[in-house]
């Protein structure tokens, strides 16, 4: 049976300000994504969203960024080296105390917008980040895109590498993300995002923004929690996979 994980960025607020319906998107996805108050988040909603994820059952992740919460973390950066792999480090413990204060742990990483697009092809901030991994747990899977240069290096380094895919987000020919900054780089009609996802769940293809048809193989499949509908869409999603035959797991 063909096994697929939903992933969906969560705690994606600051303060009194709430971006993501946390609490509904945990009912279904199968791993979480938690800020860790570089692009969003704060302490107490890490701490929040952490209890809700082991009260259900969901696994918990690190989403890793730049520092910047102006930006929401999809502004392009350039941090050194040694200062990205700390900081990398330093997100993953910060919610690592309160998966555990919760009885669960922190059971992956991935990074995020700019950060997350960054590491596809640079090598220098891929290494930073997989040597922010190894820092704080040298056991942690690390999710990205398939054939990125974040994944290569963190399979060299000993780190379990899972790959991801987007139902809603367009794929350029090479098959990388379309930037945000271009008309059509995010799929907003839900009847193509639900047949999307069973598309790359059963047969790992997409149609690339080309028309091309390309291969991306993934274990996880990731559902935005910051656009309009977003919960009856990871709804919908779940609900047509699984009447697909795709079991819906977490991969960590």
């Amino acid at each position: 049976m063909t096994t697929i994980d939903l992933n969906a960025d969560l705690g994606e607020g600051f303060g009194r300000w709430q971006l993501t319906d946390d609490e509904q998107l945990l009912s279904v996805v199968t791993s979480a994504n938690v800020a860790c108050g570089f692009h969003a988040g704060d302490a107490a909603t890490m701490r929040r969203v952490c209890e809700l994820a082991a009260e259900r059952g969901v696994t918990i992740g690190a989403q890793v960024s730049y520092r910047d919460l102006a930006g929401f973390g999809r502004r392009a950066m350039d941090v050194p080296s040694a200062e990205l792999a700390a900081e990398v480090a330093y997100q993953i413990g910060a919610l690592e105390v309160f998966a555990r204060a919760a009885g669960a742990r922190v059971a992956y990483v991935k990074p995020h917008g700019a950060l997350y697009n960054r590491v596809v092809r640079d090598e220098e901030q891929a290494g930073a980040v997989v040597d922010g991994v190894l820092l704080a747990d040298a056991t942690l899977p690390v999710l990205g895109l398939p054939g990125s240069r974040l994944l290569e290096l963190a399979a060299t380094s000993g780190l379990p590498a899972v790959t991801e895919a987007f139902a809603d987000r367009a794929y350029t020919e090479e098959g990388t993300l379309v930037p945000r900054t271009q008309t059509g780089a995010v799929v907003t009609d839900p009847d193509t995002v639900v047949e999307r996802s069973v598309e790359l769940a059963r047969s790992g293809t997409v149609t690339a923004d080309t028309g091309a048809r390309i291969g991306v193989r993934a274990r996880s499949l990731c559902l935005h929690g910051d656009t309009p509908g977003a919960v009856e869409l990871a709804r919908r999603v779940r609900r047509r996979l699984e009447e697909s035959g795709v079991r819906v797991e977490a991969f960590a």
